[in-house]
């Protein structure tokens, strides 16, 4: 029935690329950037901003109504990951719309495929709609360049909740202004620190074995092999158990730590500020293969690792197959705990997150950037004015409250202390998305760590609780000048692949690590890596400089 099995608030597509927060680019007007980004033409179009009369002599101040007129907005966006949700007649969404005083007019394309779909569209300039959602955040600001969408802050008197967040959150304004020193999108935006990829371990396979969630490298390939020779089912077979069932995009996020290498950003620096790519550390890469390779040769990493996705893992688990899993915290008690033949909604009979495995470096977990789903409005719209303020009032707390609980007395109720909490259909996955809940397929939706932590196991909210504090933040979003954009899209994309390629064969044994790890090492020297490092730096030493660090 789902075409991908995420959960209801943490719902945009997840990251598993090893190069998160590579922004580059520029608007191709020639200026180079000399800090985080120009905030100062932002910062002057923030403070100057005021309620001003549109075209048709309205005053829009933030709340709905946006127009005395009414009007149709035309929405090109991603249809919801769930197949049986139309989120373009989704309640949440049409009440946006309702109270906006406006109606909707989607151009909705698949979500498993949106990116390849929408990307020739946009090269093409070959649509009407207003609003657009653009795939990929246009790190490298190809969009921009292009001059396919308005610069907001020129219509900042149009925007008070676009203005207030900016205000507020002064770190993703940075990150959104453009080389120009423009901003262009209107974001949705992701917990950082919370419900991120964990390990998840089986606990009554735990139990059975008699240990403890292990905290070493060590540890954990001894309870591989212990699951791997034991009837931990209690099938009568000692031969159908899977000792860990992962994903190959949670790999790096899982064992990179314990090398001390942040495989997730591909980028990191040291403490000193000196940039490097985790995937040509020469000593702790090379580690962290042989380790994998090791656990592929005594089959604790299956054959088909490369090949396996989310509906493999969880139907592994729904059988009682296999005692580990990776992922983001969210699948831990809404699609894997859920889907064991004895779990009794407790911790005990449960898939349970714990601490990140260490190494010879102390373990940790990768975060993500808070940006996420990016809106802007196209200058081939006839009503930018009207699109503007949609796209305000979109983003506004109202709309935030929607997206984030649903509506009053049907999803959630507020008890006399002020709290809130799900009704009995709000509890109901499906009838929640039905509903619309976190709607970032269509509109800029933030995510809430409150609400996800009511609609998740209580025992799984205060794991999510505990595991914070081995939350480290990811290779920061930073706009690059022209120049550093040119540099990085020459180069990235063939160092990527002979990084995805390489590390797959060295796992497998296709490749020696031995014999052919120093040829791997040279091979990304002469695909210019060096180069694209010089850009990661100037940008972090700039990043440091914005921050005052």
């Amino acid at each position: 029935m789902k075409k991908k099995l995420v959960s209801v608030v943490l719902a945009l597509a997840m990251t598993g690329a090893m190069l998160a927060g590579c922004g580059s680019g520029g608007s191709g007007n020639g200026q180079e950037n000399t800090g985080l980004a120009d905030t100062d033409r932002v910062d002057s179009a923030i403070k100057n901003a005021t309620a001003v009369e549109d075209s048709s002599g309205y005053v829009y101040t933030g709340e709905g109504p946006i127009t005395k007129d009414g009007g149709k907005i035309k929405i090109l966006a991603q249809t919801s990951n769930y197949s049986n949700v139309d989120i373009a007649k989704a309640p949440i969404v049409l009440e946006v719309f309702k109270e906006a005083g406006v109606e909707p007019d989607f151009e909705l394309l698949d979500y498993d495929t949106y990116e390849a779909k929408v990307t020739p569209i946009l090269n093409s300039g070959d649509t009407d709609a207003d609003i657009i959602k653009i795939p990929d955040n246009d790190p490298n600001q190809v969009y921009i360049k292009s001059g396919l969408f308005v610069p907001l802050d020129e219509y900042f008197d149009y925007m008070p909740n676009f203005t207030k967040w900016l205000s507020d959150n002064p770190v993703e304004k940075a990150e959104l202004t453009a080389e120009d020193g423009h901003i262009y999108y209107v974001p949705g935006t992701n917990v950082a620190d919370d419900y991120q990829p964990c390990l998840m371990y089986n606990q009554v396979w735990l139990d059975k074995a008699g240990m403890k969630a292990p905290t070493t490298l060590d540890e954990f390939v001894e309870l591989l092999r212990y699951f791997k020779d034991n009837d931990m089912n209690d099938n009568g077979d000692t031969t159908d158990e899977i000792p860990m069932s992962i994903m190959a995009e949670f790999l790096p996020y899982m064992f990179g730590p314990a090398f001390g290498l942040d495989l997730v950003s591909g980028f990191q620096a040291d403490d000193k500020g000196n940039v490097s790519y985790a995937y040509e550390d020469s000593e702790n890469y090379k580690k962290y293969l042989e380790f994998l390779n090791g656990l592929y040769k005594e089959g604790l990493l299956e054959k088909d690792y490369s090949s396996l996705d989310r509906d493999g893992v969880i139907d592994r688990i729904s059988k009682d197959l296999t005692g580990v899993a990776y992922d983001y915290s969210w699948a831990m008690s809404m699609m894997y705990s859920n889907v064991l033949p004895y779990y009794d909604g407790t911790a005990a009979k449960a898939f349970v997150g714990v601490a990140p495995l260490s190494g010879d470096s102390k373990g940790f977990y990768v975060g993500r950037n808070s940006l996420a789903g990016m809106f802007g409005v196209s200058t081939k719209s006839s009503q930018i004015e009207l699109a503007v303020k949609f796209l305000d009032y979109a983003m506004s707390d109202h709309c935030q409250d929607y997206y984030q609980w649903g509506i009053e007395g049907e999803s959630y109720v507020v008890n006399s202390d002020g709290s809130r909490e799900y009704t009995e259909k709000g509890k109901d996955n499906d009838w929640l998305q039905q509903l619309g809940i976190n709607p970032a397929f269509v509109l800029p939706a933030a995510q809430s760590v409150e609400a996800t932590d009511i609609l998740v196991a209580e025992w799984h909210a205060q794991i999510n609780r505990d595991l914070r504090q081995y939350i480290k933040d990811p290779w920061p979003d930073i706009y690059a000048t022209s120049k550093e954009s040119d540099t990085f899209n020459l180069y990235m994309e063939d160092i990527q692949n002979k990084v995805n390629d390489s590390a797959k064969e060295f796992i497998t044994g296709e490749k020696d690590i031995e014999k052919d790890f120093d040829s791997y090492i040279s091979d990304l020297e002469s695909l210019n890596l060096k180069e694209v490092i010089e850009v990661k730096q100037a940008q972090y030493k700039r990043y440091l400089k914005a921050l005052g660090k």
